[in-house]
């Protein structure tokens, strides 16, 4: 089974990176020069709302496939009728929201309209209630998908393949093809697509089938749906949390803004890639470990995690900060030389959340998991307050403040759980060495002269800070397993260190 969970990990954090670098591609060249300001503030504005849509519709199914699918897990693909259970509650759960996305059309427009400007909005309204449609059950057969340990193949549908299509629809706008209309329109469809392929997939590995819910199941449903809210209203409170700002600054600034805030979120959001890698197979471990109380076992990846996420997390925000300069250059738009901090406050964000590794996933998936919620529902207050003081004397800097101190309040309200509650904790002397290291790594990047052209000044730049990062980490010996890994890649290209 660990084999069968490293082998994953490892496809999908090629998948993430192999994403990643697609998803750069688009928002930094090809959205910056064929995009208005307000169209990717628009696009940005219609993920965010779909995601939520999305999070309320699913009722917390998502979390509920993690939580007691092995619980009802039979040989005969079956499973006492859970797959039925989770589609038709969901299903239920889309058709309120959309009634109510629908009667609140012309209130919701208006609200909108006391900014500046709802024709795209307006335009585009109700392609959010397929888009979350599809999402939904991608999300679901996703799940279903993970719990069956084959997530390598929804993984590069959502990663690479989706961001590919956003890609050929980029492009098609730049030759004239299309118009914004069509672009988005495309990306509908894509997201159907990714749906049919991946249900295909599901029934080619016979993951379930559909059948009518056990006594047993049905028994239990009350309890299952009574997680599923409580799971609702803290993915809903993440979802909250990541688009508030959005929302904010649309409120009290403007949609251009709206695009210049979210291409730097975009952008910080790869320093979030190591704890997607990681946390994909992660969670399957914290979830059978509860299963067995093992916290011993809990604690051990608990550490280990945090410290490589804040490892990488580090090394990644550093390699953006040095190249400032570069970043400006291929953003090619002269409005973002502004606000360049607004990238450096939100990643520290980033590198907060992810150095908090597995502390909120500990408390989901234990018998205390209402308390994520309070927590987190906590944090959307603290979120609202912190905009409404900041964003309009601060701007887009007053909505990254605003992030960053809800990231780091919630995870330390999660840290601080975790240590009174069940005597778990991850840090140790060696997050201060990394610390350390960082800092003379991001003081060696920012003084090195610049080179011409820009992309010989990444290439020389980034190898300079990342080489004296990794021997850094590696004489200190701040994980042994990245120690060993590294011995290993060193021992087939035969070289001694």
């Amino acid at each position: 089974m660990m084999n069968l969970l490293k082998k994953q990990g490892f496809y999908n954090s090629i998948i993430l990176y192999i994403g990643t670098a697609i998803g750069f591609l688009n928002l930094i060249i090809l959205f910056q020069r064929n995009l208005k300001l307000e169209e990717i503030g628009y696009f940005s504005l219609l993920t965010a709302i779909s995601l939520l849509y999305t999070q309320l519709s699913l009722i917390g199914f998502s979390s509920v496939i993690t939580r007691y699918f092995p619980f009802y897990r039979t040989d005969d693909k079956i499973h006492g009728g859970f797959a039925t259970m989770a589609f038709l509650f969901p299903l239920i759960g889309f058709t309120i929201i959309s009634m109510g996305f629908v009667g609140l059309k012309e209130i919701i427009l208006d609200f909108y309209q006391k900014d500046k400007g709802s024709s795209i909005l307006n335009q585009y309204y109700y392609y959010i209630i397929p888009l979350s449609l599809f999402a939904m059950l991608f999300n679901i057969q996703e799940n279903f998908a993970r719990v069956s340990f084959h997530n390598i193949f929804p993984a590069f549908l959502r990663e690479i393949f989706l961001k590919l299509s956003t890609t050929l629809g980029v492009v098609l706008i730049a030759y004239n093809f299309i118009n914004f209309r069509g672009f988005i329109t495309l990306y509908l469809f894509s997201n159907l697509l990714i749906l049919v392929l991946l249900s295909w997939y599901i029934q080619k590995i016979n993951s379930y089938k559909f059948s009518v819910l056990s006594y047993d199941l049905k028994s239990q449903t009350k309890v299952i749906l009574k997680y599923g809210l409580y799971s609702t209203l803290a993915g809903g409170s993440v979802t909250l949390i990541q688009s508030l700002d959005i929302i904010f600054i649309k409120f009290f600034i403007s949609e251009e803004m709206v695009g210049v805030y979210s291409t730097f979120f975009a952008i910080a959001l790869v320093i979030s890639l190591p704890s997607k890698a990681l946390n994909t197979t992660s969670y399957q471990i914290i979830t059978e470990a509860w299963k067995n109380n093992d916290l011993q076992k809990i604690g051990k990846i608990y550490h280990k995690t945090s410290l490589v996420q804040f490892m990488i997390g580090c090394l990644l925000l550093i390699g953006l900060i040095v190249n400032w300069h570069n970043v400006l250059i291929l953003l090619h738009k002269p409005v973002y030389s502004d606000y360049f901090s607004v990238f450096i406050i939100v990643g520290l964000a980033f590198l907060a959340d992810i150095t908090g590794g597995l502390n909120g996933a500990i408390i989901s998936f234990s018998k205390h998991y209402k308390n994520v919620m309070y927590f987190l529902v906590a944090a959307v207050f603290l979120c609202i307050i912190l905009n409404l003081v900041l964003v309009p004397v601060y701007k887009l800097q007053g909505a990254a403040m605003a992030y960053l101190f809800t990231i780091i309040s919630l995870n330390f309200s999660y840290w601080l759980y975790n240590k009174i509650k069940f005597k778990l904790q991850p840090f140790d002397g060696s997050f201060l060495k990394i610390i350390l290291i960082s800092l003379v790594c991001l003081v060696i990047g920012i003084f090195f002269p610049v080179i011409n052209p820009y992309l010989l000044d990444i290439l020389i730049r980034s190898l300079l800070v990342g080489s004296i990062f990794v021997t850094l980490i590696y004489q200190f010996k701040i994980s042994m397993d990245i120690n060993l890994f590294i011995d290993q890649i060193m021992n087939k290209l035969k070289i001694k260190i």
